[in-house]
């Protein structure tokens, strides 16, 4: 199979799910061209890829990675900005028509609740929490231990319970 189709392949399967992890991730409406640089990278770095690990997880890595840079981006041009502009510019709003379109209310709402949380709570709730991925899975995609995945899970799910008051998501 050729590299191109294989990388098509990847992309039917697994597209939806790296978009939804992606607008939970950054709530941007350019969350479709991030899709695509996702699998472009795919494809141009697919040599690295040995098969050891689930395409999906490597996949996931790459859109946590490409994730990272964007915001980092986003947070030097609102600094460059903000620091020549009295204008007061606030991150991408989660309220775009198609974030709206493809999260029902309860999404939307955890997904603000979500976003109020730090980084790696963040990224371990919506991979393991909301994308279902098992701890080994979730431990591959962001470069820790399992125990460490574990632990930041739970401190997660507690943190986001003290937001909520009610958000229950026991680990099995």
């Amino acid at each position: 199979m050729s590299d191109n189709r294989l990388v098509a392949d990847w992309f039917h399967h697994y597209s939806d799910s790296i978009y939804t992890f992606l607008v939970y991730r950054m709530g941007s409406v350019d969350v479709e061209d991030l899709v695509q640089e996702v699998f472009i990278r795919a494809l141009n770095s697919l040599e690295t890829f040995e098969g050891k690990a689930n395409p999906k997880t490597w996949l996931y890595s790459i859109a946590r990675n490409l994730a990272l840079d964007e915001l980092r981006k986003k947070k030097r041009s609102k600094w460059s900005i903000t620091s020549f502009s009295p204008i007061n510019h606030e991150g991408a709003s989660f309220e775009t028509p198609e974030s709206l379109y493809f999260l029902n209310e309860g999404s939307r709402e955890l997904l603000a609740r979500i976003r109020k949380l730090k980084s790696n709570y963040r990224d371990v709730l919506i991979l393991k929490g909301v994308n279902g991925f098992d701890v080994k899975e979730t431990a591959l995609i962001l470069g820790w231990t399992e125990n460490k995945v574990r632990i930041t899970y739970h401190r997660a799910c507690k943190k986001l319970q003290s937001i909520t008051g009610g958000y229950q998501n026991e680990e099995k």
